[in-house]
């Protein structure tokens, strides 16, 4: 089933419900696919499942980031709002790695890639990437592939 299927029928559970705030946030996953869906020079077709990941891990980084804005003036009633959309938008990613997890794949790479220096970092990353898609943030990537090669 596709992350659009499954983004509706929530949504039409939500309406139902009258659970306003969840509404909220599906309505932002829904308006974001349909953005990438049109804008994206798609038509009708479907969005490719790596495509959705991006889009819903940026959801779920520009809720963290907002809230993290909003404790900082210290607006908590927003900044739990926020939380609670990134939480709802993250049940539709898969779970994501541990940094143990992260690591062995980024040893494996290494070794495989015989990178040595930070110079082939960006190598190390687009492999590591493409292989965690979804599953591992880039930020935690980035820090242990430099940790691995500095």
């Amino acid at each position: 089933m596709g992350l659009e299927h499954l983004i509706n029928q929530d949504l039409k559970e939500a309406m139902l419900a009258k659970d306003r705030r969840k509404l909220e946030a599906l309505r932002a996953i829904k308006a974001a696919l349909l953005l990438e869906k049109t804008g994206g020079g798609r038509g009708d077709a479907e969005i490719p499942e790596t495509v959705e990941l991006k889009l819903l891990q940026k959801l779920v980084k520009q809720r963290r980031d907002t809230a993290k804005i909003y404790r900082e003036q210290n607006r908590a009633d927003l900044a739990e709002e926020e939380e609670y959309q990134a939480s709802i938008i993250e049940k539709y990613l898969p779970e994501q790695m541990s940094e143990e997890e992260i690591q062995a794949v980024v040893d494996k790479v290494v070794a495989d890639t015989g990178a040595s220096s930070m110079k082939e970092m960006g190598k190390v990353m687009g492999i590591v990437s493409k292989q965690l898609a979804g599953k591992a943030d880039n930020k935690t990537i980035a820090l242990l592939v430099k940790k691995k090669l500095s």
